[in-house]
């Protein structure tokens, strides 16, 4: 009898090691999917716009927006203008711009367009503190890039470094829109909380606060072809509401 329990303990003991082993390999594994922490900074950002201001580039947009399919109803349409007066009061500019879009744009929606622009905002943030290139040419519109690009090679060239963590966005709101054509353009006002500083090659502080929470209010501007399929959209022009 004890050599049959015996056996018995073995084999629920091999089962469990099993079992955990093999949801270590499922659950603890990083696959290089995981999202990365975000590590904004907006100053720089601010500071170095595209010159005069970028108008919208090409077809060639990244920033989702899910939406409605473009062929979409009438029904669609209206339950969309009936958000819009939500967003923005019923006879104001902006109502009336934001219903032009609407008019050759089906699938918008202010609301997924805020969550699109909340998460491209500490994307491409995040993306310049680390110098990463490669993210930000998917994200802007060329201008812009440009003038991203260049302030991350003269930060390089001095040495210098960026630390920041990011707190989060308190509010976003959409404070502008225009079609020009078939590119739509909106402008969102984002407020944000972040840690950053600007340490130089002999880590010395040479900019911000590592210990001091910052509030950070942007205005960006992304826009996006009318006539693409791609519902996407591309940052081409930033400021600071200062």
């Amino acid at each position: 009898m004890s050599d049959i329990f015996d056996i018995y303990n073995i084999i629920f003991l091999a089962l469990a090691i099993f079992v955990f082993f093999r949801l270590r390999s499922v659950l603890g594994k990083r696959t290089g999917n995981e999202r990365p922490p975000f590590d904004p900074y907006s100053k720089p950002a601010r500071d170095n716009r595209a010159p005069g201001g970028a108008e919208a580039g090409g077809v060639d947009n990244v920033i989702p927006l899910p939406g409605k399919p473009v062929e979409a109803g009438a029904g669609d349409t209206e339950r969309g203008a009936v958000v819009l007066d939500k967003v923005a009061p019923s006879g104001s500019a902006l109502n009336a711009a934001l219903r032009q879009i609407l008019s050759v744009d089906r699938s918008f929606e202010p609301e997924q367009f805020l969550q699109g622009a909340r998460a491209a905002y500490e994307m491409i943030v995040t993306a310049f503190a680390e110098g990463d290139r490669k993210t930000l040419k998917n994200l802007l519109s060329k201008e812009v890039y440009d003038g991203f690009v260049t302030a991350i090679s003269e930060r390089e060239a001095r040495g210098e470094t960026i630390e920041s963590t990011f707190v989060g966005i308190d509010k976003a709101d959409i404070v502008e829109a225009a079609l020009k054509g078939s590119v739509a353009q909106v402008t969102v006002r984002l407020q944000s909380e972040l840690i950053s500083a600007t340490r130089d090659k002999d880590g010395h502080v040479v900019d911000g606060d590592p210990s001091r929470v910052t509030e950070v209010v942007d205005i960006w501007t992304f826009a996006r072809d009318t006539t693409s399929r791609d519902p996407n959209w591309k940052l081409v022009a930033t400021e600071s509401a200062e």
